[in-house]
């Protein structure tokens, strides 16, 4: 049995039952791509303050990221920009008055602007706006109707990173944990408790840890330096457990994709998408120990058919179990509480209130009345039991279906269920990952069973065949559809008949090794 770290001393949460199995925070509304743009925030952070990747305490994270104000409105609260520079493209100087008397009026979270010093730094204002419009055009997640305070443009370095934030009327602006909810923190504790942060930081500062690429000094130009400040320190991260396999296999798909022959930023969003899948796992494992359950973690993919499959109604059934977990865990967890010598020792409702805000902060003070209806310790917990599930049902219990959508792990094309079908692009991030150079593709198949627990085949299916649910012809067929799809994309050549191989085209040979 792991030992589970102490909670913190002061939280603001209602009660300590998700933090206390998956950590603070697993959060739905904040993508895959959002998890990472917060994480090289919190490391960029603790490298300026030469800690990057080392935990000195467990869960005393504290850092400081950067709010790039100027940055920000130049680049997405600017909506004069494209008229100023049609109107006055004939007359650079006029464009720059015009759009510094629009631009200098109280921007959002700055007081008494000035942006005078772009027109040093740009020797005409339409390559000012030619830099601003390429850098919209790699804005996270493309279009969306995020607020201009929460648009964050690609990691091309340290200069492209700022926290998310929520401004105000009256130009004050706060940060915000709706897009950054904290799982960019989790996944900075992860790496940094993995044992494999030394190597990680050397790849990373080859791509979005370099401050010395073009696009980033491009960046950097729209930006004062003399106002470079960072926002006040964000503590209070928590992750349960000190060492977990979950962090390991975490950092070596990291390894792996970063040592291999991808260009620098093409590796990063299949960084994202093993990211987001290992989080998924990571979830289920926690929610799984949790349950005194020891049988391995599998899904089982459906690669998509015409027509419903047998392997369609297992994968739907695969989900399913799996989306319930989390909710059975957190019961699970409080209702421990019933087996101990001090549940046996109580004799009122009182000493019951007592022991739960003592294992689980619940109830709050101001919040006992929502208790007083309760008529003995039993009834206490199935409140207590009621209340958690309801808080739950808030974003932890939402994770696991909306990060497989957003990876491309989970869909319901050509279903009324959702179920495991991955998409191309995360097919791509698997060989990518998984793939050497090259492989025998059921060797391939083997070793995605092993990494991640998936079953596509017949011979990762022997437990579901030999009770009955498939036969091993409708797997067989499954990984007939996979070897396929792997071919179109050109990732799988066939030699032969009873010869395939799946193929990195940024593989590295042995020789480079």
């Amino acid at each position: 049995m792991l030992d589970r770290l102490p909670r913190p001393t002061k939280h603001d949460g209602d009660m300590w039952v998700d933090e206390a199995i998956w950590g603070h925070r697993l959060y739905d509304e904040q993508t895959p791509w959002l998890c990472f743009m917060e994480f090289l925030n919190v490391l960029q952070s603790e490298l300026d303050a030469g800690r990057g990747f080392i935990e000195v305490e467990a869960n005393k994270l504290a850092y400081s990221p950067k709010s790039r104000l100027y940055l920000r409105n130049i680049l997405f609260n600017n909506p004069q920009l494209a008229l100023i520079t049609n109107r006055y493209k004939h007359d650079p100087k006029e464009a720059w008055l015009q759009w510094y008397d629009v631009m200098n009026k109280g921007q959002a979270g700055l007081i008494n602007a000035d942006f005078s010093y772009l027109e040093k730094r740009f020797s005409k204002f339409e390559d000012f706006a030619e830099v601003v419009h390429f850098l919209r055009e790699t804005t996270i997640e493309g279009e969306n109707n995020k607020r201009w305070s929460s648009q964050f443009i690609f990691p091309y370095g340290p200069d492209c990173l700022y926290e998310d934030l929520k401004v105000k009327d009256n130009g004050q602006f706060t940060n915000d944990r709706r897009f950054f909810g904290r799982t960019g923190e989790l996944l900075y504790l992860m790496l940094a408790r993995s044992g494999k942060g030394e190597e990680l930081l050397s790849l990373l500062n080859k791509s979005v840890l370099n401050q010395g690429n073009k696009f980033n000094r491009l960046v950097a130009a729209l930006e004062p330096k003399e106002t470079l400040s960072s926002t006040v320190i964000r503590s209070g991260a928590y992750l349960p457990y000190l060492e977990l396999p979950d962090y390991q296999t975490m950092a070596n798909d990291w390894l792996s994709l970063l040592q291999s022959n991808i260009p620098n930023y093409d590796a990063i969003p299949h960084l994202v998408n093993i990211t987001g899948l290992r989080f998924i796992i990571y979830s289920l494992n926690r929610a799984k120990a949790e349950l005194g359950d020891e049988e391995r973690l599998t899904f089982v993919l459906e690669i998509v058919s015409s027509k419903k499959t047998v392997i369609r109604d297992l994968s739907s059934d695969s989900f399913i179990e799996h989306n319930n977990l989390s909710r059975r865990a957190i019961e699970s967890y409080i209702r421990k509480v019933v087996e101990t010598d001090s549940w046996d020792q109580i004799t009122d409702i009182t000493e019951a209130i007592t022991l739960l805000k003592k294992e689980y902060a619940w109830p709050k003070d101001n919040k006992e009345s929502e208790v007083e209806s309760a008529n003995s310790p039993e009834d206490l917990i199935n409140k207590f039991v009621s209340a958690a599930n309801t808080r739950h049902k808030q974003h932890v219990d939402k994770f696991h279906s909306v990060w497989g959508k957003e990876i491309g792990l989970s869909s319901k094309r050509g279903a009324r269920r959702l179920r495991y079908a991955p998409q191309d692009m995360l097919l791509k991030s698997l060989v990518l990952c998984v793939v050497p150079k090259r492989m025998e593709f059921q060797d391939f198949l083997e070793k995605l069973y092993e990494k991640f627990g998936f079953i596509i085949g017949d011979k990762q299916a022997q437990q579901l065949t030999d009770s009955g649910r498939a036969d091993m012809e409708a797997f067989s067929e499954n990984a007939r559809r996979l070897e396929q799809r792997l071919a179109s994309m050109g990732l799988l050549r066939r030699l032969s008949d009873a010869c395939a191989y799946v193929e990195n085209p940024f593989g590295i040979r042995e020789d480079e090794n």
